[in-house]
């Protein structure tokens, strides 16, 4: 039988046709391949005449069959949706299995890494999710007994008259958990809502602060470019410039970067590169000096420099090479990282605001990523960046003339950098560390967002988690170290207030703490503590209204909001503990992993390179294609047998805590707080089995 809707409307059409003499009925479908079925007028009579009533019943049956044909349709691409998402189910299901089968667990440490502070927190997590699990059991048993009413009603009427030794341990649970438990939960969840309602205002102050330099157009503007041509451009239009590269095994990335670097738009007598290779692997540092020979003989001023003993890893390096006699000739020093790669016009773009302006120390640039759209991890990890550079680095460099230097794709003028006391060791954080000294001896810096240098994104959840550990631990070191320097400074009390509340303790201390404290401690302990309260609002509405605000900078990842939302959540362990690690001075937080890095550069990038250093008739081998392309595949595989994918037992522990919770939250009906329980439980599984990111089949 045809549906409802379709007899109104064949009714109502066939009434107008009549009356309109013989205007055929066009009834329209919603599928592009059955989009239009015709009704003949002759087809349609009045109600009561046999010829129409014959017709009426053959037009019904036919668009009828039509209909079904369209519902047919429909069910096999629904049915194919189902099967393509059973698939990956199973591939997932698959990937999991072999990670429990292989054993490999990040206990496996790597060499120079201390796990004392990661076995204990490990440890804490067990003994928290045991208790858990203890209670999920107790309180299912007593929801089965029926006594899941109201506290005051279960223990002065329910339990009083239950006779058993169950029911007066319970009753005695309900009383500590009111008398004893609640009220420090509740003052720890109060404690923690404040500071999350702190952050979350600094994120809208910052964000409004992004807006309005949007609508004013508010942008850094060199007082000359050294863009003109050389029978007009002076001496004083191309400083002496020094760009530094330093790295360490980096085998994937170091021959694009040094060629990248090599093309800058300068002239060749005003620039000098070094190459500072801390390598310890022999191939590797072989392979980066050949390919400074090779830029020699083109007749670029670069020097290769390697060092055997790794004193200070990256600041060492740096701090090393400024100690050469001919650094004294230059006046501006550029460090590029080495999966860095500038654009021809990067100095000519960045150098000229250091002219007339005697107070600015630095001038940094914005970073874009050859691979963000590589996995799910590099999305998100995209999402985090855009919003750090285009709202954070921008808006504090606009109206604060200070912010965090991100180690590379920055231009310093060397008497800052001298004034400041130079690179120093002490922390793993050595980039930060230099701009907060600087800062203090009252150098202003510029944030250009309109300039980008491509780089990486660590595509493996290992390397990011790693490079989260350093970045979140070395401001704890710094902060320890400089506090009585900030306080002791010249500078006035507003910019050490900034220094101290908002660029340390609220940015780098307190929201990694809230955010593992809140949700993955307290939530989980108000569902088994009920008379402990955490509001809907602070689960839900408040997280996702500042995930919001975090993509407004990269709106084409709208669609990865939830992942995002959840995803930050995870990281909040491996955040929390490297703050605390940073804090107390543990043997973690001087902890120095290399990010490791995968070598991608488009095919853009590779042919543009060919295609310049032809016209240059470059002497020796010139880049080519294929060449490059069969290098790069090969090295991949050489890498991929390395590698192999992990379980994460802090981050599994915490998705079977949360999944407990969530199951424990059923019991009082908490509907927002089993969901975002149960999706922050998976999203911490995946995590935990190294589901997110790079997989490596072995």
């Amino acid at each position: 039988m045809a549906p409802s809707w379709w007899g109104r409307d064949a009714r109502a059409n066939g009434v107008s046709g009549i009356g309109g003499g013989g205007t055929p009925v066009v009834v329209k479908m919603e599928n592009p391949n059955w989009s239009i079925s015709e009704v003949a007028a002759s087809e349609v009579a009045a109600p009561g005449s046999p010829a129409g009533t014959g017709g009426g019943k053959a037009g019904r049956g036919k668009n009828a069959r039509q209909i079904t044909w369209v519902l047919l349709l429909r069910a096999h691409r629904a049915a194919g949706r189902l099967t393509g998402a059973a698939s990956a189910a199973l591939a997932v299901a698959a990937a999991a299995r072999r990670r429990v089968a292989a054993g490999r667990t990040d206990s496996d440490a790597a060499p120079g890494e201390s796990t004392a502070l990661r076995t204990r927190f490990y440890g804490c997590i067990r003994v928290f999710l045991f208790l858990s699990l203890l209670l999920l059991a107790v309180e299912v048993a007593a929801y089965l007994q029926g006594w899941h009413l109201s506290l005051e009603e279960e223990v002065d009427a329910g339990l009083q008259a239950v006779d058993g030794l169950f029911a007066a341990a319970y009753a005695a649970w309900m009383r500590a958990r009111l008398d004893y438990l609640a009220p420090p939960l509740q003052f720890l969840t109060n404690a923690c809502v404040v500071l999350f309602l702190v952050q979350s205002v600094d994120r809208i102050v910052l964000c409004l602060g992004c807006f309005w330099i949007r609508l004013k157009g508010i942008k850094p503007v060199p007082l000359a470019a050294a863009d003109k041509e050389d029978v007009e451009a002076g001496p004083e239009d191309f400083p002496m410039v020094l760009v530094q590269m330093p790295m360490c095994n980096e085998r994937e990335v170091y021959q694009q970067s040094i060629g990248a670097v090599c093309s800058l738009d300068w002239p060749r007598s005003n620039f000098l590169v070094q190459v500072l290779d801390d390598s310890d692997d022999a191939t590797t540092s072989a392979l980066i000096k050949e390919e400074v020979e090779k830029w020699q003989r083109e007749g670029v001023r670069i020097v290769y420099r390697h060092r055997v003993i790794r004193d200070g890893y990256k600041a060492g390096n740096l701090k090393s090479a400024m100690n050469c006699s001919y650094v004294k000739d230059y006046e501006f020093v550029v460090i590029f990282d080495a999966d860095f790669q500038p654009q021809a016009d990067f100095l000519k773009r960045t150098v000229p605001h250091f002219k007339g302006k005697d107070d600015v120390g630095l001038v940094q640039a914005r970073w874009s990523f050859v691979n963000k759209d590589e996995n799910l991890l590099t999305r998100l990890q995209n999402i985090n960046l855009c919003f750090h550079f285009e709202v954070e680095q921008q808006v504090n460099g606009a109206f604060l003339n200070f912010f965090g230097f991100n180690g590379t794709a920055g231009v310093w003028r060397i008497k800052a950098l001298e004034e400041s006391g130079g690179w120093m060791e002490r922390t793993t954080v050595e980039d930060m560390d230099i701009a907060v000294r600087a800062h203090l001896k009252g150098w202003k810096f510029l944030f250009l967002n309109d300039v980008e240098c491509q780089c990486e994104l660590p595509e493996s959840y290992e390397a990011y988690r790693k490079q989260q550990h350093r970045w979140h631990s070395g401001p704890m070191q710094l902060f320890r170290l400089c506090f009585v320097d900030i306080i002791k400074s010249k500078i006035g009390f507003w910019k050490k207030f900034n220094l101290i509340f908002l660029f340390f303790l609220l940015r780098k201390l307190i929201l990694p703490f809230y955010s593992f404290t809140l949700f993955c401690v307290i939530l989980p302990m108000t569902m088994f503590v009920p008379e402990a309260e955490l509001p809907a609002w602070v689960v839900c509405y408040i997280p996702a209204t500042m995930s919001i605000l975090n993509i407004l900078p990269a709106p084409k990842s709208f669609p990865f909001i939830v992942p995002y939302l959840l995803f930050e959540n995870t990281m909040s362990v491996t955040k929390f503990n490297a703050m605390i690690s940073g804090l107390f001075q543990l043997g973690s937080a001087y902890e120095w992993v290399v990010t490791k890095k995968s070598g991608r550069s488009s095919e853009g990038d590779l042919l543009a390179l060919v295609e310049k250093h032809s016209k240059q008739q470059r002497v020796g081998s010139a880049p080519n294609l294929d060449t490059l392309t069969k290098e790069e595949s090969n090295l991949k595989k050489d890498t991929k047998k390395k590698k192999h994918n992990r379980i994460y037992r802090k981050e599994l522990a915490l998705s079977f805590l949360l999944l407990t919770a969530a199951a424990r939250s059923l019991l009082s009906a908490q509907g927002i707080h089993f969901y975002f329980l149960l999706f922050q439980g998976v999203s911490f599984l995946v995590v935990g089995l190294d589901l997110i990111g790079e997989q490596v089949d072995l």
